[in-house]
């Protein structure tokens, strides 16, 4: 069991969150799904403070998926218009947090009030030097990885790069963000055991974590015990020698 008071060695560089659990924790409420959506958003803004207080220097947020379309209408709106008061409303926070936000995604396929709310707010903290928040809005790990794998292509095809030498690294160079360090921890909240097409290449080592509290219900305690059983275990990354905590410098 580690010290929570002496983890400073320990502390992930790089936490992807899969927030689940906002429609059910409205129901259990007899509250409509929107309303769940809306604890969902305070949630984040908490975790988002605790990990900058705990020095994690990127946390990325499954904000909506590529399959979130296929929700009700209604619903879908409701988390358009949720996203767009967000950003309105943290923008002079997190900057002064100095924060930088960052999105991943396909985001020409959103609202363009969603897309204008983006970029004012990727641009209000384009100078901020702290903690990186990225938002994956619109976004799927499969169309990631056919977006990367058409640039591939087309730089074959038009005699840039041969392709019996594609390497890892001319992949990892197409990703939506090649210059973030992949997530050493996964967090699910909500009880589900999946990936739900979420970051698939670059959680490849992350060490998952998966528990029971729904979204809105999940803190800066949970995350701490999450951040706990992280420096807890051991990584080989393949190999036989083991670490703890973050992933060795390259």
């Amino acid at each position: 069991m580690t010290d929570r008071n002496d983890t400073s060695n320990l502390i992930p560089r790089h936490i992807a969150i899969v927030m689940d659990g906002n429609g059910r924790w409205a129901q259990s409420r007899d509250l409509p799904r929107t309303a769940g959506h809306r604890a969902g958003a305070d949630a984040a803004r908490k975790v988002i403070q605790a990990c900058g207080d705990l020095g994690v220097e990127v946390l990325t947020l499954y904000s909506f998926s590529s399959e979130n379309w296929k929700r009700p209408a209604e619903e879908v709106d409701a988390l358009m218009s949720l996203c767009v008061e967000y950003c309105a409303k943290e923008m002079e926070s997190l900057r002064e947090e100095n924060i930088r936000v960052r999105t991943i995604g396909r985001r020409a396929d959103l609202p363009a009030a969603v897309r204008e709310a983006l970029v004012a707010l990727e641009e209000h903290t384009r100078s901020c030097t702290g903690p990186t928040l990225c938002l994956a809005i619109n976004y799927g790990a499969r169309t990631e990885l056919v977006d990367a794998a058409r640039s591939l292509a087309e730089a074959a095809k038009r005699g840039d790069l041969d392709p019996r030498e594609i390497t890892e690294a001319d992949i990892v160079a197409r990703l939506y963000a090649p210059d973030l360090p992949d997530p050493d921890l996964f967090i699910r909240t909500g009880g589900s055991h999946r990936l739900s097409n979420f970051l698939l290449w670059q959680l490849s080592y992350a060490e998952l974590i998966v528990t029971d509290t729904l979204w809105p219900d999940f803190d800066a305690a949970g995350l701490a015990d999450a951040i706990e059983q992280f420096a807890s275990r051991e990584r080989r990354f393949g190999g036989i020698v083991s670490t703890r905590g973050v992933a060795p410098a390259p």
